[in-house]
């Protein structure tokens, strides 16, 4: 009797999977950051970084990227909350209408003179939420036997 179970060779898918997500990391990185002065941010660099999980989800199995992310992703939404809900509300602690941006420039070791804003943690909060809700409704469905 011939077995016809054999070990499926994705050597190529891999290694492919392993640089285009390097690339939209990166890419979704720069978004981030751009955001407070150009166009991205929170919202589009969370859409970038679920779908580079997303892509590490659809090449590898699901126990191996449980393993590699184990991230707890409603807590991830929680967390981001939080944080986009406390940027606002720090500004009304301040005196001044909800979510008022703030910025100064910093003299910083290595980067010089640097602009930080409280655009970024509200920013980085929804970026959070982002990642959070599209990789639970896409894992839930794929995780879904019916």
């Amino acid at each position: 009797m011939k077995n016809n179970s054999f070990k499926s060779n994705e050597v190529m898918l891999h290694t492919v999977t392993r640089i285009v997500t390097f690339i939209i990391l990166s890419f979704s990185v720069y978004l981030f950051f751009a955001g407070h002065n150009d166009p991205g941010g929170g919202f589009i660099g969370g859409l970038m970084t679920a779908s580079a999980f997303l892509l590490m989800y659809l090449a590898f199995d699901m126990d191996s990227m449980k393993k590699a992310l184990p991230f707890n992703f409603t807590a991830l939404i929680a967390i981001g909350l939080l944080l986009a809900i406390f940027t606002g509300v720090y500004s009304m602690l301040e005196g001044d209408p909800f979510l008022t941006q703030y910025f100064d420039y910093f003299q910083l070791p290595i980067l010089g003179e640097t602009e930080l804003t409280t655009a970024l943690p509200f920013d980085l909060g929804i970026y959070l939420v982002v990642i959070g809700i599209a990789l639970t409704i896409i894992l839930t469905i794929a995780e879904d036997d019916a």
